[in-house]
């Protein structure tokens, strides 16, 4: 695969890939058509928002069961949008390049 080619630049609003992670709050209140106020259940939905800049085009919200499905749902999602992730200098010193594998 090629390697992208950098762009001009982008507008402000446009320069971050936004991620929108929605958690239910329904039925959690008593009432009937309450709510609990900053209570929600561990589990919602996740979307990639559309970035024109970025050549994303957005995603349909995409559900989680529970905070442990969360980072699945992530990493499909922005695999969908062929979005690359690059490791910062806090994960760098913790994570190595796998070894080569041998030719057989």
């Amino acid at each position: 695969m090629q390697k992208p080619k950098a762009r001009g630049n982008a507008k402000h609003g446009e320069r971050m890939i936004e991620v929108r992670v929605r958690f239910w709050t329904n039925d959690i209140a008593k009432r009937k058509g309450a709510i609990m106020p900053r209570h929600a259940w561990d589990s919602g939905v996740l979307a990639v928002l559309q970035n024109a800049a970025h050549g994303i085009s957005g995603t349909n919200p995409k559900p989680f069961n529970s905070l442990l499905d969360l980072s699945p749902v992530l990493a499909e999602m922005l695999m969908r949008q062929r979005i690359t992730l690059h490791t910062g200098r806090k994960l760098k010193s913790l994570i190595k390049d796998a070894p080569a594998r041998s030719k057989r």
